[in-house]
């Protein structure tokens, strides 16, 4: 018999370890320790006997300052922050606007239309890569006949360097702009529909309605899809490998530091591959990536929550 004033102490939950520990440890053995050997890799370089001696962070300082390292570098970067902004402002205003007229109880065959925006997200890159090619090649492509009906002029888009970072930022807008319009969507549906039929009766016009009410109770949901763009972007690698291929051409118009970090690592033509350099780029991409994310948590999480709190 158990005597008053005992608590009993409850089991260990030994069911969790068991459900988590597959999922963490293939985890770990392809994230975690391919990223922390990464991290060890750029704190090294090539010896004159050819084996890895420890330099400190001597490569990111050459990285940033050496003229061998640091136009690429920077240029990749601004590359970068130019395919994230068009996705920032193109993109995410798309998803934002399709999921508010599929949020909408008026519009018929919903779930068609759903399936249809979301679809060209399942497709292979390299699929999309190769179709856009044929689309916008100025020999025999469509885009020719298309774009002249609304009197715009043909050009060979992926082969200028002033329309082939946009228009590559274009096809992976069309590509990935139902992952946010389904965020944004599921945030929509889970608004009460109490305070829309209370507005409306108050004589709120639908305008009104989804600036006063809709879009402020979806604002946590605004910011995870900057977060996930900012990292999707910041890792972008595979559509412009697919259409431009390592060198990123035209003379580098669309190098980003996907493909820098690629064609440093494991070479290309007649450069060869350097490791340890290449170790450097990804760290640096991730310095990035992380200063994105805590700029977020420290900026606008901070004040949703404030406002939370207000409320």
């Amino acid at each position: 018999m158990q005597r008053s004033g005992t608590t009993r102490r409850k089991p260990f939950p030994i069911h969790i370890i068991v459900f988590l520990a597959p999922a963490v440890i293939i985890y770990t053995a392809f994230m975690i320790f391919p990223l922390l050997d990464s991290l060890r890799l750029s704190l090294y370089a090539p010896g004159e006997s050819g084996e890895y001696v420890f330099v400190g962070l001597n490569n990111y300082q050459r990285l940033l300052t050496e003229p061998l390292w640091a136009p690429r570098f920077f240029g990749a970067l601004k590359n970068n922050l130019v395919f994230f902004a068009i996705h920032m402002l193109v993109q995410n205003p798309i998803g934002l606007f399709l999921a508010s007229l599929l949020s909408s109880q008026f519009i018929k065959g919903r779930a068609i239309y759903r399936t249809l925006i979301f679809t060209p997200t399942v497709l292979s890159v390299v699929l999309v890569g190769f179709i856009w090619r044929l689309i916008l090649n100025p020999l025999w492509g469509i885009s020719g006949d298309i774009l002249g009906l609304f009197g715009i002029e043909n050009q060979p888009w992926l082969g200028l360097e002033t329309t082939a970072l946009p228009v590559l930022s274009l096809v992976s807008v069309w590509q990935y702009v139902g992952i946010p319009m389904m965020l944004f969507l599921a945030a929509l549906i889970s608004i009460p529909d109490e305070l829309i039929e209370a507005a409306r009766v108050d004589g709120a016009t639908a305008w009104h309605v989804f600036w006063k009410i809709k879009f402020p109770l979806i604002l946590p949901t605004v910011g995870i899809v900057a977060v996930l763009t900012f990292v999707g972007n910041f890792n972008a690698f595979d559509l412009i490998y697919t259409t431009q291929r390592a060198t990123a051409g035209p003379n580098f118009a669309t190098d980003i530091l996907g493909t820098f970090f690629y064609r440093t690592f494991f070479g290309i033509q007649l450069q060869p591959g350097n490791p340890t350099m290449g170790a450097t780029i990804a760290g640096m991409m991730l310095l990035i990536i992380l200063a994105g994310v805590l700029l977020y948590l420290f900026t606008f999480q901070r004040r949703l929550l404030k406002m939370d709190i207000q409320l």
